[in-house]
This record gives C-alpha cells, sequence and structure tokens, in this order.
C-alpha cells in the first residue's frame, strides 16, 4: 500500500463501514486481548437485514453468498474498529473464519469466503494477507448464509 491510512484507503475504495451489528444473543461484538481484537462471528447484516438467506447451493447462489461474506466482512472491520478505538489501529489481519451454510453437495465454501479476504487485501493490501479457514454448515443464526469472525493484529 501506498502510505495511506486504512480511513484513507476505504475513502478511496468508496467504502463506508456499517454502524456495527448489535449482537444477537448474549456477547460482545468484539473484544481486545493482548494486541490483537478478536470478534464475534457477524452476519450479512446491512440496514438490519440479511442480505443472503437459506443455503448456499440451494436457495443462495454462489454470487450472492460472495457478496453476503463481503457484507458479513465489513461488520466485522466495523465491530473491530469500534472495539479497539478507531479503524485505523486494525494494523493486520491475522485469521478469518467463514462459515457457509450450504446444502449437503455444496464443496465451494473457499470460493464463497474469497468474497470476504478479497476485500480484506483490497483495503489492507498485504497486512490483509491472513490465515483462514471455510467451513461448510447445515444451519447459521437467522437463517444466514454466511458468518464471518476475524482476528486483527493492533497498532498504536
Amino acid at each position: 500500500m501506498n502510505h495511506q491510512s486504512i480511513s484513507q484507503r476505504l475513502e478511496t475504495l468508496g467504502i463506508t463501514l456499517p454502524d456495527p451489528p448489535k449482537p444477537v444473543a448474549s456477547y460482545v461484538p468484539a473484544v481486545v486481548s493482548g494486541g490483537l481484537c478478536y470478534t464475534s462471528g457477524q452476519l450479512p447484516l446491512r440496514n438490519g437485514q440479511l442480505v443472503a438467506q437459506g443455503r448456499v447451493g440451494d436457495r443462495v447462489t454462489l454470487a450472492d453468498a460472495q457478496g453476503a461474506a463481503r457484507q458479513s466482512c465489513l461488520n466485522a472491520i466495523a465491530v473491530a474498529a469500534q472495539a479497539a478505538g478507531g479503524v485505523d489501529r486494525l494494523q493486520r489481519v491475522v485469521k478469518v473464519v467463514g462459515f457457509v451454510q450450504c446444502a449437503d453437495d455444496f464443496h465451494q465454501q473457499p470460493q464463497v469466503i474469497n468474497g470476504a479476504s478479497q476485500l480484506l487485501e483490497e483495503i489492507f493490501g498485504e497486512h490483509g494477507q491472513h490465515a483462514r479457514s471455510a467451513v461448510g454448515t447445515n444451519a447459521l443464526p437467522l437463517d444466514a448464509s454466511v458468518e464471518i469472525e476475524m482476528i486483527f493484529e493492533l497498532g498504536e
């Protein structure tokens, strides 16, 4: 990256972080501990509505699921920024875990979670490259198609 802050990079990309979504159960959206910020699983909520609901490979297309992963990722960045005291404290993406609610014969979970991974590289450059898991599951909260959790390394 050309020495832009993360907030400047978001502006250059035309990306506005959403308001951090409220938890749907008994947990906090993110926790800062020992120089890291851990997010809770984030659903693909936009303005309080899921952008993709149901099983990928059944009611939801791969492209729509990738969009849901992107939205979940934006929500994770938003809750991490809130917990860390600002988006510019998010120095590096360490780990992404993506869950995909999918049909039994769907095997493209990595391609779904690429919707988040590619966004992270756009925003964070080489510091957006991360370790990752992409897991298929039979159900997610609120019938969401995708859920993303992340770990960020924090700077000053």
